[in-house]
């Protein structure tokens, strides 16, 4: 269980090659985590990251293999995650995501279910399953990785954007329905980060690298807000780009693209 100061010593990491949820592992193990539950669907990066979680202070990362294009294996992942930490676990992370190709994808049925399968219906149905654990134990953390792309859906990224919205608003719900519990959810939303994923993009505002998002998640683990942004100042930003005209907000994406 958490230790004195709050600090989470069995992780699950759904997602666990990502860059991002990397950087997050290795901040949590250089404090008090010790068990650290790697579970995706690329073995070789998976034993790479579980290598490094063991240099910064774990002592047992186990590897659990999904495709999370499959929905329907959402459940027993689930469980045979717990099942690998021992039992009982302080934090999940959700950090699973697929950018895709929009001008491939939208034509693309195929394409199409593959970007809702990993970005929203298999993270859903995984929660689903987290959250009875977690209700069972009396106790737990939820953190799991949206985008900004979820806040006001652009043209160019709209089955990328469409996607993590659902799973933003589904997980504010959820949080809501945790209160008084003892098991708490909570938001990352990030804005484009340097990572394999973003590879080729062109440079947008506010782009971050992947320590820099693990440092206010780590603050944002430590005084329990509900949504964490990434760099915090997206916070302020989104609050006039959610609310512009849709003329103005069709401007200022193109000129963004």
């Amino acid at each position: 269980m958490d230790n004195a100061f709050a600090q989470p010593q069995t992780v699950v990491v759904l997602g666990g090659s990502s860059d991002i949820a990397r950087a997050i592992v290795r901040k949590l193990c250089a404090e008090r985590a010790r068990t650290v539950v790697l579970a995706g669907r690329d073995a070789t990066l998976l034993e790479r990251a579980g290598e490094e979680a063991r240099d910064f202070g774990a002592t047992s990362t186990p590897v659990i293999l999904f495709d999370a294009l499959d929905p329907s294996n959402a459940g027993t992942t689930i469980d045979r995650c717990f099942e690998a930490a021992g039992g009982q676990v302080d934090l999940v992370i959700v950090a699973l995501g697929l950018l895709g190709q929009q001008s491939h994808d939208e034509s693309d049925v195929a394409a199409t279910l593959a970007m809702m399968n990993v970005n929203f219906t298999w993270p859903v149905a995984a929660l689903t399953r987290v959250r009875s654990h977690l209700l069972d134990q009396g106790r737990g953390r939820i953190l799991v990785l949206s985008s900004v792309a979820s806040v006001r859906v652009r043209a160019s990224a709209y089955l990328y954007g469409g996607a993590k919205a659902g799973l933003d608003r589904l997980c504010q719900g959820m949080a809501d329905s945790l209160r008084g519990t003892g098991v708490s959810l909570q938001l990352v939303r990030p804005g484009v980060v340097r990572t394999r994923m973003t590879e080729g993009l062109s440079p947008a505002p506010f782009t971050t690298g992947v320590n820099e998002v693990a440092d206010v998640v780590m603050k944002g683990l430590a005084d329990s807000r509900a949504v964490i942004w990434s760099p915090p100042i997206l916070r302020y930003v989104f609050a006039v780009l959610r609310h512009l005209p849709g003329v103005l907000w069709r401007m200022v994406m193109d000129r963004a693209n």
